[in-house]
């Protein structure tokens, strides 16, 4: 298998688990052996945790799609689901769903959203198609800047879980996957690149959302469009790169290294508000679609906040703010978990997408498929017991309603698909990690 530390440790994050509070301990504080050891025989003695683990493992045996309400396989679900579903089941179908985004890729290096048979693709998408996959249609939603680095990251955590090296010598019409994947990188600094700030830009969407608030859909780019750059898409950037450097010999690899420190960066210097201990919403490249009268300097992205904890952008006394202040956000909305998506949401209005109605769907909406993704950064980064705590109301609410819902209301409703997959990924994941951390201290 071809891996290195850090490439490791971020996508493991039981590796760097630390001394962590237990309890209502301060998120800063740490305690004595013997408390850890207490926590570790919670988290042993939980039995909602191998149940919900097994429920976890159960569905990613049924198959690739994003869950019931979707035909298509997305890279940004595979990317969260594809640790877990490695360990559940055969992972030749996880190897050939890799290798088709690869036969969709743009001429330009771009990567598609996801693909679909033929006879399913009847949603208004402007489907691709490609000779090396017959049978089968893509669309890619360019509002968003994030599946070039899903399919990256996903490709590096298949090749650690697996040990299947090979993948990475494939040729896909005569380039061979890494150069397929330096490809895919190069798209976002030749076509999604603002080289005055030095950051990665989209259209301006709900932090990690895929809907713009200028059209009644919202998921293309179109002359309507403010481009707008933000933390979640610059974060993934720089966890791609480093997990792509970190699969081995790269061409060009101190370009790479410097284009990733820079990006770091600069992203410290123009998104990192300090006097709000948070990551700015936007910043605009041809002003802001949204009315004057609305401080959205406010607004508190949680998504991108995670993926940030997850590229190192965060010290550890940072994440343990940033967990202060989402725990604030939840409580001031009456909501559930840390899976809130934003806080405020943004305002009734404010999008033409009906469903992006105030605390509904990525505008304040709770969706474990990123809480859960939080709860494995805050074990990495020695929060153990806030980890668990935060943990339980997914695995609680997964028991009582007997599914991975997509996502949840304020009042814990659940919406959406009722099998989703990138949800059931991270929480079983993040489990997966928990026990483990825990079997190390009992």
């Amino acid at each position: 298998m071809i891996t290195n530390r850090r490439f490791f440790l971020r996508t493991c994050p039981v590796g760097l688990a630390l001394a962590a509070g237990i309890g209502t301990v301060p998120v800063s504080a740490a305690p004595a052996a013997g408390s850890r050891r207490e926590l570790a025989r919670r988290i042993l003695d939980d039995p909602e945790l191998p149940d919900v683990l097994a429920r976890a493992r159960a569905l990613l045996r049924t198959g690739l799609n994003a869950g019931d309400g979707y035909g298509e396989v997305w890279i940004r679900d595979l990317n969260t689901f594809i640790e877990l579903a490695l360990e559940a089941t055969d992972r030749r179908p996880i190897r050939e769903a890799l290798l088709t985004f690869f036969k969709f890729q743009g001429d330009d290096g771009n990567i598609v959203d996801g693909y679909i048979p033929e006879a399913k693709a009847t949603v208004g998408y402007k489907y691709r198609q490609s000779s090396l996959a017959p049978g089968l249609r893509a669309h890619k939603n360019t509002v968003e800047t994030d599946q070039e680095s899903s399919l990256i990251q996903a490709v590096a955590r298949y090749v650690r879980v697996s040990g299947d090296v090979s993948l990475l010598d494939e040729v896909v019409a005569g380039r061979g996957v890494r150069e397929r994947m330096a490809r895919a990188l190069e798209y976002l600094w030749t076509e999604r690149f603002d080289a005055a700030r030095g950051l990665i830009w989209g259209a301006t969407t709900v932090d990690w959302g895929d809907v713009q608030p200028e059209h009644e859909w919202g998921v293309e780019l179109d002359q309507h469009s403010h481009r707008a750059i933000d933390i979640y898409d610059n974060a993934m950037a720089v966890v791609s790169v480093e997990a792509f450097l970190g699969l081995g010999p790269v061409a060009d690899s101190r370009v790479w290294r410097a284009r990733v420190r820079s990006l770091k960066q600069a992203i410290r210097r123009h998104l990192w508000d300090a006097p709000r201990r948070k990551y700015v919403p936007h910043l605009y490249l041809e002003g802001s679609p949204f009315p004057p009268e609305f401080n959205e300097a406010e607004v508190w992205y949680h998504g991108g906040t995670t993926v940030a904890m997850e590229a190192g952008l965060l010290s550890r006394r940072e994440v343990g703010a940033a967990l202060e202040s989402m725990r604030a956000n939840v409580r001031q909305a009456g909501a559930s978990s840390i899976g809130l998506t934003v806080y405020p949401p943004y305002p009734e209005g404010t999008f033409k997408n009906k469903g992006m109605a105030p605390w509904s769907y990525q505008n304040g909406g709770d969706w474990c498929w990123f809480g859960a993704r939080t709860v494995r950064q805050l074990l990495r980064f020695g929060y153990e017991a806030e980890a668990y705590e935060e943990l339980l109301p997914m695995v609680r609410r997964v028991r009582e309603h007997g599914g991975f819902f997509e996502w949840w209301t304020r009042d814990n409703r659940p919406k959406g698909s009722g099998t989703f997959r990138g949800g059931a990924g991270v929480i079983g994941q993040a489990i997966v990690e928990l026990l483990a951390w825990a079997e190390r201290h009992r």
